[in-house]
């Protein structure tokens, strides 16, 4: 069985604060991630080695966007990003990024 099987897929966005490298200015940009969240309960079809996988998996967060572009009107320079974690564990009471 697929490992997207155990996850109901949606996307959303979340704001982050990012130095331009250009011009040095401290911004908020919204950031696209991928968020998938694990099932009640095991598809049909699953055998053991599939419930184990199934008892092992989290909810997670992945972020889709590698560059963005400065907001200050005077740069408007496209910049990647970095520093960022390109994965985040959810909470499963909360549903929010786990602080590690």
């Amino acid at each position: 069985m697929d490992e997207r099987a155990y996850f109901n897929e949606s996307r959303t966005t979340r704001p982050m604060q990012l130095n331009c490298p250009h011009c040095r200015t401290v911004n908020s940009y919204d950031l696209n991630w991928l968020l998938r969240k694990k099932k009640d309960r095991l598809p049909s079809g699953g055998d053991e080695r599939d419930r184990a996988k199934f008892q092992k998996a989290q909810s997670y967060m992945l972020l889709l966007d590698d560059k963005t572009s400065c907001r200050n009107i005077r740069c408007r320079r496209p910049f990647e990003i970095s520093g960022v974690k390109t994965m985040a564990f959810l909470g499963e009471e909360t549903g929010l990024p786990q602080d590690e």
